[in-house]
């Protein structure tokens, strides 16, 4: 079987990286295309106790479990399926349960810091950081943890000003440097998609 292709998409908390991934996948169809997300992959805390889980610095590259992510993305690209892991924020470990990952024609692996571990980067047939204002940003991500994660807007607001903004200034910024293509405004770049769409089937179509 051909190798699948693997596609990056990297940038701020907030900048658009799901969205990216998201128009992606609805111009491609369902049967050929995949996505791994970064977030998936931070380490299993359930030996800890609730409140040092809470301490975790979620956007720090320590955070995350680096070495079963590359063999996941090594399996997939060997055209074997995986079991990807379940993230739980609100108790914030892993979950027992699991996902299955079919391997497939196209693979976007999506997530903060997938430029900053150089295996990973080495994988990577495409390289993409989605590059979005901090103003943004923040209010994105304040919207998705009291959706989604169950956080109160103090506790965003700490955690954005202690962890998240020197982590994004110190890690995940420095790595635009890596990217083959860097997207303004993420998602709502129509151009921009297009154009990945567009090299994505030519690539296909080989």
């Amino acid at each position: 079987m051909k190798r699948p292709l693997l596609i990056g998409i990297t940038g701020g908390t907030g900048s658009g990286k799901s969205t990216v991934s998201q128009e992606i996948f609805k111009l491609i169809p369902e049967k050929k295309i995949a996505v791994i997300e970064q977030d998936s992959y931070y380490k299993d805390q359930s030996h800890l106790t609730f409140e040092e889980r809470t301490k975790t610095n979620y956007d720090h590259p320590l955070a995350f479990d680096n070495e079963l992510l590359i063999k996941h993305l090594k399996d997939l690209l060997n055209n074997k399926p995986i079991e990807k892991p379940i993230y739980d924020f609100e108790q914030h470990t892993r979950k027992k349960e699991t996902v299955t990952v079919e391997p497939k024609d196209i693979i976007i692996l999506e997530g903060i810091l997938i430029l900053f571990e150089e295996e990973i980067r080495n994988l990577l047939d495409i390289k993409i950081f989605v590059d979005t204002d901090a103003d943004v940003r923040v209010i994105r991500r304040i919207q998705r943890d009291i959706k989604e994660r169950g956080r109160t807007l103090d506790s965003i607001i700490n955690q954005y000003m202690n962890t998240v903004r020197p982590a994004h200034l110190q890690f995940v910024e420095p790595t635009k440097r890596y990217a083959d293509i860097v997207i303004p405004e993420g998602g709502y770049n129509k151009v921009a998609i297009d154009i990945m769409v567009a090299k994505i089937n030519s690539i296909l179509n080989d």
